[in-house]
């Protein structure tokens, strides 16, 4: 039996085959970091841990690495992209979310278009959004950028290519500025699918084009609730300030997921209206909402800073509307 404490990689990857040894968190995050040397030990153990095992191996370094960023499995899930079975690799390409090195591009391109399965080319398509944005921030060469434009057509145009990689697609695609991302998102919304409609909306937040803003505006009122989230969050991105009155209204959906997004939005909107209402929900008695009120409290400030000696305040009137709106959170 090892003494966790004393823990090196080669022993940690030793338990890491061993089918009767607990999966610890502690013991995985001897993982963390490892030198070249350690990755190419790695590359050679992996293989010989079972199918179930990799695969909840997977599901804890990508957990833990999403939620302490001092954790870095990188090169790890380098290696396993590799990996026989499909869920391995999508969990692979999920892992790296934060990577922004060149050298993904090529490997996630290629997933985009030969693995054979569908939940890996929808990961594939969604991780390479990232890259289409430092591509139009000029922080990505153009010849990369260009390869990944062309992936992400591709993949949208393959008529025999599953919806859930071609919605990825769109999401992805959106921050670029050619013109033909109008034409892409207008199909994606016309289709008569639900879950490419709500993708198309996530999109048309992503583009930063006031063209889409009566779409967006008219999806705060669908019936359905993942809908009125990414029409929310939209609003936020677009900065919509005509969107406030009903972004106020939906700080009460009955949705939680809508009223944090609606939260979210009235802070990167700004403006008198929306600091008032964000003021409200910072003395709420529901935890998750004063928090979540704080924090879009800051982002307006921060945003509005220098522009504060013009920021007037809200008359009575308008502050008792409003305080009405919210009641179920004062």
């Amino acid at each position: 039996m090892y003494e966790e404490s004393y823990l090196g990689f080669e022993q940690a990857l030793e338990l890491l085959a061993d089918e009767q040894a607990p999966l610890s968190s502690r013991a995985l995050y001897v993982l963390s970091g490892p030198s070249s040397a350690e990755v190419k030990l790695f590359r050679e153990r992996w293989p010989t841990v079972s199918t179930e095992r990799r695969r909840k191996v997977m599901a804890i370094l990508t957990e833990s690495a999403e939620a302490n960023f001092e954790l870095d499995f990188n090169a790890l899930f380098r290696v396993t992209l590799e990996d026989e079975d499909e869920e391995v690799r999508t969990q692979s390409v999920e892992g790296l979310w934060e990577d922004e090195e060149v050298t993904l591009v090529a490997p996630l391109v290629s997933i985009l278009r030969r693995d054979p399965a569908a939940s890996a080319r929808a990961a594939a398509a969604a991780s390479l959004g990232r890259f289409v944005l430092l591509g139009e921030m000029d922080e990505l060469d153009q010849r990369y950028a260009k390869v990944v434009r062309g992936a992400l057509l591709e993949a949208i145009e393959r008529e025999e290519e599953e919806r859930e990689v071609r919605r990825r697609a769109v999401e992805s695609i959106a921050f670029f500025t050619d013109d033909c991302v109008r034409e892409i998102i207008s199909a994606a919304y016309e289709e008569p699918y639900e879950d490419m409609r709500i993708s198309a909306v996530f999109a048309m937040g992503r583009t930063n084009d006031p063209y889409w803003a009566e779409t967006v505006l008219s999806e705060l009122a669908s019936p359905n609730p993942a809908m009125r989230y990414e029409a929310a969050r939209a609003c936020g991105e677009l900065e919509l300030q005509e969107s406030v009155s009903q972004l106020i209204g939906l700080v009460s959906d009955p949705d939680r997921e809508v009223q944090f997004a609606s939260i979210g939005a009235l802070g990167q909107i700004g403006g008198a209206r929306a600091r008032h209402v964000l003021q409200v929900l910072s003395r709420s008695e529901d935890e998750v909402v004063r928090l979540l009120a704080e924090d879009s409290l800051a982002e307006l400030e921060l945003g509005e800073r220098p522009l504060d000696l013009l920021v007037c305040e809200p008359d009575d009137e308008d502050v008792e509307d409003e305080e009405d709106d919210i009641e179920l959170w004062d």
